[in-house]
């Protein structure tokens, strides 16, 4: 539901006794658009300040003069702890009430499969036993959801896809803000995924929501079993990722890569288009693409493989 800016100061400790708008949601700078809340918290975003066309922002004093004149600043110094509270505010209400879903021809689904409400289901799905969908969640053509996998609200599925027992698609990504004293306070996440076409996905797998817009997984990717894919990352088409493997949040890859077992991304890094790294590697900076890389932190190929003969040569000597 949407709120007016003072009663939505009013449940996150505000006072706001300015122009009125109607809020109906939250986003980040660069995509809220006019009924949209955002926040400013990081210096590193700042260019992004005078081109938001956000309703309102939270945000510290001393870079109010930088938003448009169509923008509202909320002053506030914890403007990070302030979107934690607002977000509640927003978040999918949850319920057990469930209905029927609309369904194409040829569907096969399993009599213990449970629904929410609006679930909307192409031709030639089949729902194997266990399986779970919450509101809103479409479910394209032809795809197949093995024995208790779990979709929640508002994910997207599309055609031919194939995932596997166990795994979850849209549970809450990791996201809290925290007070000065040291409690954590969680961020609401009131995104969603988007799993393009002809996508596979292993065995307990766990694919988390957006805090805001979509995490999503494009056409043609295959993930392993055991991979967590974070709150807002970006895995490009036709991507490799064998078991074990990690991406934290906001993790971006292009197309065509593959990723070795045991491998970590850290979050706000990109992976450029068919590029490989070997198992067991730790991310911690973009990576250009065409190139293969390993260690930790992964480096190029060539050069960690020269490091390890400097390394054994050392060990040689008395």
């Amino acid at each position: 539901m949407p709120y007016t800016l003072q009663q939505l100061c009013s449940e996150i400790g505000l006072v706001y006794d300015g122009e009125e708008r109607e809020i109906t949601g939250i986003h980040t700078l660069s995509e809220a658009n006019e009924t949209q809340l955002s926040f400013f918290n990081a210096a590193k975003y700042a260019n992004q300040l005078p081109h938001t066309r956000a309703a309102a922002v939270l945000i510290e004093a001393k870079y109010a003069d930088q938003l448009p004149a169509s923008t509202i600043a909320l002053i506030t110094d914890e403007p990070y702890l302030k979107l934690a509270l607002a977000s509640k505010l927003f978040a999918h209400k949850i319920e057990t009430k469930g209905g029927h879903p609309a369904m194409g021809e040829g569907c096969d689904i399993d009599k213990r499969v449970r629904f929410g409400k609006n679930v909307t289901l192409g031709d030639n799905v089949t729902l194997l036993a266990g399986c779970y969908l919450g509101d809103n969640v479409t479910i394209g053509s032809g795809t197949l959801l093995h024995p208790n996998v779990t979709i929640y609200h508002s994910c997207q599925l599309g055609e031919d896809c194939i995932i596997h027992s166990g795994t979850v698609i849209g549970s809450d990504g990791y996201g809290f803000a925290h007070t000065r004293t040291g409690e954590h306070v969680k961020i609401y996440q009131n995104g969603n995924v988007i799993i393009e076409d002809d996508v596979e996905i292993g065995a307990n797998c766990t694919v988390d929501r957006a805090a805001f817009g979509s995490t999503t997984i494009r056409r043609g990717t295959k993930l392993d079993n055991l991979i967590q894919i974070a709150h807002n990352c970006d895995v490009g088409a036709h991507t490799l990722c064998a078991a074990q493997s990690g991406l934290a949040g906001s993790a971006t890859l292009g197309r065509n890569v593959v990723i070795g077992g045991q491998t970590a991304i850290s979050g706000h890094l990109h992976v450029g288009d068919f590029a490989t790294i070997g198992g067991k590697s730790g991310v911690t900076k973009s990576l250009e693409g065409h190139k293969t890389y390993v260690g930790v932190p992964a480096i190029d190929r060539r050069l960690w493989l020269r490091i390890q003969a400097k390394i054994a040569a050392l060990g040689k000597k008395k």
